[in-house]
C-alpha cells in the first residue's frame, strides 16, 4: 500500500489496542482518527455519524479545524460526503472540489486538500456513517488504500452499533444505530399487532472483528467453505430434491455460488487484510446487502439474496450455530420478520405467542398470507430489506389493514397505536354479541355468511363466528404444509374432522387447486412462462386421475351418512366439469361394490373463474348441483393483470363494471336455471364488496373468518331493495361522474352503513 506504514494489518492491531483502553468515547474516536491519518499518510481523516434524522455529523477529525467537529452537518444529498452515504460506494477522487457533488463548508477548513477518498460504514448492508481520508497534493488513491479504509470502516461501525457514540450525542442528534422508521408494504392480512421482532433466520452477531493470526483465519475460512460444500452435495442427494423441483434449483444455485471464485476472493482479500473469518464474510455480505437495495433488475436483486442466504450459512458454519430458530424461546407478543416463507414455517411457531409477520416477499394472496389469516395474527409483504434493518428484540408495529411498518415508534405513535388496539377490541366484542343473530338485512332478506379454511386452525372459527359454514374449503394447503405426499387415510382424518366440527352445517370441499404458484414440495416444479394460465387445478387433476381419485375417495368415505358438497376450482370448458364428475362416479362405484357406506347426498359443482365459462353457462348450469364463484381469479383474469404483482393487482377495480356485470349475468343465469350461486373471494371480504354483491343480488358468499363480524354488521343495518335499486342500473349504465365504488361508498354514508 503506497505510504502506508506498516499496512492495514499493522492498523487493525492498533485499533484493537485503541478500543480496549478506558477512555471516552470522544477520546477513543479522536485516537482512531490520528492512527488512520498516520498509517494511510492522509493529513485529514475524518469520521460522520449518521444521525436518527437522516443527516451526517462530523464526529471525529484529524487535520479539519477541530471546532467543526459535531458543528458541520450534512445531508445525504450534500456534498461528496453524502454521496458516499446515499449510494453505499467508495468515491476515490484526485481532485475532489471539481466533482459536481463537492460542497464547500468554510468552518472545516477543507478547501486547501484536493485528493478525497471516502468509504460507508456498513453494517448488515445499512449505512452508519462515513470515513474519509484527505491530502494536499492531487493523488488518486490505490486499490490497496481503498481496501484498507474499508477494512478499518467495520471496526467503526462495531463501535457505532455498539451505541458507545450515544454518550457524545446531541440531544434530539443521536447516531441512527436503530433509527425509527416508517416503512408501507402490502397488507397481507388484516389486524394491528404492538410486539418485539423475532427473525426467523436470525443474524450471525460477530463479536470479533480483529484477528489474533490472519494465516489461522484464513484456514478457519477455507475449512468452513469446504464443509459448507459438503453440506450442498449432501442436500443435494436427499430423495426430496433428487428429483428436481424449486428446492433442487435454489440448492444448485447455491452450490454454484459456493464454487464462485469471484466471491471467494473477495472473502479471502477481507480476511487478508487483518479481519477475522466471520468479520470477512460479514464486510462482504455488507457489501452485497448495499448493493442489493440500490438494483433494481430483479434478476440480479435474486442473485444477490442467494449470496446473502450463502454467506448466513457460511457464517453459521464458522460460528458452529444451528441454522434453525429457536422457536421454543419465543417471547410473548412476537412479531415474526423474515424475508421470505411457507406456510408450514409458520405454522411451526407459537400461536399463543405471535402476534405479527413481516415479510421482504409474499402477496396477499400468497399461501403463507392465507396461513396467517387463518391464524388471525396481522401480516404485512413487500418490505424491503426488513431482515436487514431490524435486530431481534427491536419493538415494532404492524398495520395488516395499512400495510404500515413502525420499528421502534416513538413513544406517541405507540400509544396512538395502543388505542386502536383497544377500539378494534371493542369492535370485535360487538361483532361477538352478534354471532347468534341471524344473517338477515333490515327488509328481511337472509344472506348466508360462510367462512373460507383450510387448516385444522380455521375450524374452531365456526362457533367463534356463527358462520353458517364453510363455503370454501382449500384442500390444497394440507398438501402444501406437508414434507411428503398426505396419505389417503391422512386426508380422510382432516376431511372427517372438518365435517364434525360444522355439526351439520354445509362444507364446500374445493378439489386440490395445485400448480402454477402452488407448488409441492415434494413435486417436481413444471417450469411455465405463465403458471397462473398453465398446468394447474383441475388441468392437473384431470391429467393425475390417480391423484384426483384419491382426493375424492378420501372425501366420500369422510362424508359417509352425511351430505357432501365437491366443486371443481378453474373450469375452462363444460367438457372437463364433465371428465371430473365422471371421475366422483366412478368412485362411488367402487366403494358400493365394496360395501363402503356413502354419504346420504353427493353434490357436485364448479367454480366459475375463467372468463371462457361466462359463454357456456347455458350448457354448464342443467349439469351441476350448485356454482360458486372465485372473485380472485376471475378478476385476474378479466383484467389480464397478475394478483401477485403489486404493480398492475391494484391497478383495476373488481368493483367495476366490467366484473359487476359478469357477476351479475353468472347470477341470473344460475337463477334462471334453478341451481343456487355463491361467491368465494377477498370482493366478499370488505363490507364494501359485501354491499355490491348484494346489491347484485347475492345471498350468499364466503369470506375471510375475521371479515365476518364487520360484514354482518352491515348488512344488518342494511336495506338491501335499496342498494338493489342503486346497483342494477350503475352496472348496466355505468357512471359518468365518478366510479361505482364512488357512488356505493355515497350510499353507505347516507344510509350510515360502516364500511
Amino acid at each position: 500500500m503506497r505510504g502506508a506504514l506498516g499496512g492495514p494489518r499493522v492498523l487493525l492491531r492498533r485499533l484493537r489496542e485503541v478500543m480496549a483502553e478506558p477512555v471516552s468515547a470522544q477520546e477513543r474516536l479522536d485516537k482512531i482518527v490520528v492512527l488512520i491519518a498516520a498509517n494511510m499518510v492522509a493529513e485529514v481523516c475524518s469520521v460522520y455519524v449518521l444521525r436518527v434524522d437522516g443527516t451526517l455529523e462530523l464526529y471525529a477529525t484529524e487535520g479539519l479545524k477541530p471546532e467543526a467537529v459535531h458543528q458541520t452537518v450534512l445531508r445525504q444529498d450534500e456534498g461528496l460526503v453524502g454521496l458516499v452515504a446515499s449510494e453505499a460506494n467508495p468515491i476515490n477522487l484526485s481532485e475532489a472540489q471539481t466533482h459536481p457533488a463537492f460542497s464547500f463548508r468554510p468552518e472545516t477548513g477543507e478547501e486547501i486538500y484536493h485528493s478525497f477518498l471516502g468509504v460507508p460504514v456498513l453494517r448488515a448492508g445499512n449505512t452508519l456513517g462515513v470515513l474519509v481520508v484527505q491530502n494536499r497534493a492531487s493523488r488518486a488513491y490505490s486499490e490497496e488504500e481503498e481496501e484498507a479504509l474499508q477494512t478499518t470502516a467495520m471496526v467503526l461501525a462495531e463501535m457505532i452499533a455498539s451505541g458507545e457514540l450515544l454518550s457524545i450525542a446531541k440531544p434530539g442528534a443521536e447516531p441512527a444505530i436503530r433509527p425509527r422508521l416508517h416503512l408501507t408494504g402490502q397488507p397481507l392480512a388484516e389486524g394491528i399487532a404492538l410486539g418485539h421482532v423475532v427473525l426467523h433466520e436470525p443474524r450471525v452477531t460477530v463479536k470479533n472483528v480483529i484477528a489474533d493470526d490472519v494465516g489461522a483465519e484464513l484456514k478457519r475460512l477455507d475449512d468452513s467453505i469446504t464443509a459448507l460444500r459438503a453440506d450442498l452435495d449432501l442436500m443435494l442427494e436427499r430423495r426430496d430434491v433428487a428429483d428436481g423441483g424449486e428446492h433442487r434449483e435454489v440448492l444448485d444455485a447455491y452450490r454454484s455460488f459456493a464454487n464462485d471464485q469471484g466471491w471467494l476472493h473477495r472473502l479471502r482479500e477481507a480476511v487478508s487484510t487483518g479481519l477475522t473469518a466471520e468479520a470477512g464474510v460479514e464486510r462482504v455480505q455488507s457489501d452485497n446487502r448495499a448493493r442489493m437495495l440500490r438494483v433494481t433488475d430483479p434478476y440480479i436483486r435474486e442473485r444477490l439474496h442467494d449470496l446473502d442466504d450463502l454467506g448466513n450459512r457460511l457464517m453459521r458454519q464458522l460460528m458452529g450455530q444451528d441454522h434453525a430458530p429457536p422457536r421454543e424461546q419465543l417471547p410473548d407478543n412476537a412479531i415474526l420478520v423474515a424475508r421470505s416463507m411457507g406456510p408450514a414455517a409458520l405454522l411451526d411457531y407459537d400461536r399463543r405467542k405471535l402476534r405479527g409477520l413481516i415479510l421482504e416477499e409474499g402477496g396477499p394472496t400468497s399461501h403463507v398470507a392465507i396461513v396467517a389469516r387463518a391464524l388471525g395474527i396481522a401480516a404485512v409483504g413487500e418490505i424491503d430489506n426488513i431482515a436487514g434493518l431490524v435486530e431481534s428484540g427491536d419493538a415494532v408495529i404492524v398495520d395488516g389493514s395499512t400495510g404500515d411498518v413502525h420499528l421502534r415508534p416513538a413513544a406517541d405513535v405507540e400509544s396512538a397505536y395502543g388505542e386502536r388496539v383497544k377500539l378494534r377490541a371493542r369492535r370485535q366484542a360487538q361483532y361477538r354479541a352478534l354471532r347468534d343473530k341471524p344473517s338477515v338485512t333490515k327488509d328481511g332478506q337472509p344472506i348466508a355468511l360462510m367462512i373460507n379454511a383450510g387448516l385444522l386452525v380455521d375450524l374452531p372459527h365456526i362457533a367463534e363466528t356463527g358462520a353458517a359454514g364453510i363455503g370454501l374449503f382449500r384442500t390444497e394447503l394440507q398438501f402444501m404444509i406437508a414434507t411428503e405426499m398426505p396419505r389417503i387415510s391422512e386426508q380422510l382424518s382432516l376431511y372427517r374432522s372438518v365435517l364434525d366440527a360444522a355439526g351439520g352445517k354445509p362444507v364446500t370441499f374445493r378439489t386440490l387447486d395445485i400448480g402454477g404458484d402452488k407448488v409441492l414440495p415434494y413435486m417436481r416444479a413444471e417450469q411455465e412462462e405463465n403458471p397462473a394460465l398453465g398446468w394447474r387445478a383441475i388441468r392437473l387433476g384431470l391429467d393425475r386421475p390417480g391423484l384426483m381419485r384419491s382426493q375424492i375417495r378420501a372425501l366420500l368415505q369422510a362424508a359417509a351418512g352425511r351430505d357432501l358438497k365437491v366443486m371443481f376450482p378453474m373450469i375452462a370448458t363444460c367438457a372437463e366439469f364433465d371428465e371430473a364428475k365422471e371421475l366422483i362416479e366412478r368412485e362411488l362405484t367402487s366403494l358400493r361394490r365394496r360395501r363402503h357406506k356413502l354419504p346420504d347426498r353427493v353434490e357436485v359443482g364448479a367454480m366459475v373463474e375463467v372468463p371462457s365459462l361466462l359463454f357456456q353457462l347455458d350448457s354448464l348450469i342443467p349439469k351441476v348441483d350448485f356454482l360458486s364463484v372465485g372473485s380472485n381469479d376471475l378478476v385476474q383474469f378479466m383484467f389480464a393483470a397478475d394478483r401477485g404483482n403489486r404493480r398492475v393487482a391494484e391497478r383495476f377495480d373488481p368493483l367495476s363494471a366490467p366484473i359487476l356485470r359478469a357477476l351479475l349475468l353468472i347470477l341470473d343465469k344460475a337463477r334462471a336455471g334453478g341451481k343456487p350461486v355463491a361467491l368465494c373471494g377477498e370482493l366478499a371480504s370488505k363490507p364494501i364488496g359485501a354491499l355490491a354483491l348484494i346489491g347484485l343480488g347475492f345471498r350468499a358468499m364466503s369470506l375471510t373468518p375475521s371479515a365476518l363480524g364487520a360484514v354482518k354488521a352491515m348488512l344488518l343495518d342494511l336495506d338491501a331493495s335499496k342498494v338493489e335499486a342503486l346497483l342494477r342500473p350503475l352496472v348496466e349504465t355505468p357512471p359518468t361522474d365518478g366510479t361505482i365504488r364512488e357512488k356505493l361508498e355515497a350510499f353507505a354514508a347516507a344510509e350510515g352503513l360502516q364500511l
